[in-house]
């Protein structure tokens, strides 16, 4: 537990901190993410590390810039590999709202890491697509994931339609959920629900599950169903990110309007 939290609980394996709001869970968690990377770097010479791209993210990256460039658990972002974990089939990396735009207008621009692995979503052959991103996350285990939760209960595009627990698959192409769409607008990513693509590249359920750390951000009173469901509802596919409570090194963050709903 950090010293900021307001509360800690546990849901099954997961941890879970209240903080008082966006920037105190940013930067909790983002000193988490920063002494366990360094002590990666230091046992194993190197990281590999997936991100969330989305406005729920922007505390957590920005405290994550900061706080690792300093005091004895600086990291050395020249050894870290870096991947995202989803992007809208057919629009370029150059698009605003393309997720590699995101990641690297809040994060890449200002830190260099070893390695990038965009998915190149514009790319007519999907399946070509999912094969060569597939093949590099499985070079080596993925130390790390930084992620959020959905309005749905999503993790990446995992929407429950589509999520699959024992996917075979570690990256795939689904068709988005109308509530996922509709949280696309309400993030001010999209002018309306129209200009949202139907379609995206996803990592699966199954990369959560193999990768060895979570680290999971979620701040907001829109997210506050979804994080009771989460922590609170049964194990399954309606709530994709309840799955999160058999992790065994999982932490998720949220803010005091994000837990609003939670009884314990």
């Amino acid at each position: 537990m950090s010293a900021t939290s307001l509360r800690y609980l546990t849901a099954g394996r997961l941890a879970v901190e209240i903080h008082a709001d966006r920037p105190a869970l940013g930067r909790a968690a983002a000193l988490a993410a920063t002494s366990y990377l360094h002590d990666v770097i230091a046992a194993k010479g190197e990281a590999r590390v997936i991100f969330a791209c989305a406005p729920s993210q922007d505390e957590f990256l920005s405290s994550l810039i900061e706080v690792s460039r300093s005091g004895h658990t600086a990291v050395d972002w020249t050894k870290v590999t870096a991947f995202h974990m989803d992007d809208y089939v057919g629009l370029p990396g150059t698009h605003p709202q393309s997720f590699r735009t995101y990641l690297r207008t809040h994060f890449l621009s200002q830190v260099k890491v070893k390695q990038f692995h965009p998915v190149p979503a514009e790319e007519p052959d999907s399946a070509a697509v999912c094969a060569r991103y597939s093949a590099l996350l499985s070079e080596k285990a993925i130390d790390l994931i930084c992620l959020g939760i959905g309005e749905n209960g999503h993790i990446a595009f995992n929407d429950p339609p589509v999520a699959d627990f024992d996917d075979p698959h570690l990256i795939k192409v689904v068709e988005l959920d109308e509530a996922c769409r509709v949280q696309q607008v309400n993030d001010g990513c999209f002018p309306n629900f129209d200009a949202v693509p139907k379609h995206a590249f996803t990592l699966t359920v199954s990369i959560f599950r193999r990768a060895t750390r979570l680290s999971i951000h979620v701040p907001g009173p829109r997210k506050a169903n979804a994080v009771k469901a989460t922590v609170e509802g049964p194990i399954t596919t309606a709530c994709p990110a309840s799955i999160l409570r058999l992790h065994p090194a999982a932490s998720l963050y949220i803010d005091v309007a994000a837990a609003k709903l939670l009884a314990t």
